[in-house]
């Protein structure tokens, strides 16, 4: 199944479920820590630099942004983890997470995303044991490959690897390197 990936608009936010769109669209959800790539990893995919709104600060996403692609639907998260937000803003995203990965129908996958650059956190470890025992599909996404040289791939993958136990997969939103693989992903997911 192909998409048609420039057939992409911005559908709403939301903070809980009254606020989600009603569609009959499956979704794919982007988890990760504040700042790992998550919006632009969804620009890369459909290819504008502007669609989900990108920032180098940390923790900008504080609500549940819902992106229509053709016939999905992709979900970008609050970032969990160290974000300068104040501390009561931080504490409703952990309940806003997980109510909308618990309880969203049209939930058929999620894109667990890790920074290649940095050893996976507590938080990521959480997440990952999180999505493994709820039995969620999902894949697990090195982001930002292009900031570490060529030759050390191989030694960033293998300590997310052995701290996750899930071989991830290299990305790259400023060279769009495991873009096609990203969005083969998904394709599995939808059939």
């Amino acid at each position: 199944m192909e998409f048609n990936l420039h057939k992409a608009e911005f559908l709403t936010s939301a903070v809980n479920p009254k606020g989600y769109p009603v569609h009959d669209l499956k979704e794919i959800a982007l988890v990760g820590r504040s700042n790992v790539g998550k919006s632009s990893l969804i620009n890369a995919l459909v290819g504008r630099k502007k669609f989900a709104r990108t920032s180098n600060q940390p923790g900008r996403t504080q609500t549940i942004n819902f992106y229509r692609v053709d016939t999905l639907c992709l979900v970008d998260l609050p970032g969990y983890g160290f974000a300068k937000v104040p501390e009561g803003v931080r504490k409703k995203w952990g309940p806003m997470i997980e109510s909308y990965l618990k309880g969203r129908s049209n939930l058929i996958g999620v894109l667990h995303l890790v920074d290649v650059r940095h050893k996976p956190t507590e938080d990521d470890k959480i997440m990952n044991s999180w999505l493994r025992e709820m039995d969620m599909p999902h894949v697990l996404i090195a982001t930002k490959i292009d900031k570490i040289s060529r030759g050390k791939y191989g030694q960033h993958a293998k300590v997310v690897r052995d701290t996750l136990g899930t071989e991830p997969l290299l990305f790259s939103a400023e060279t769009r390197q495991g873009r096609d693989q990203v969005l083969s992903l998904i394709q599995q997911f939808m059939s």
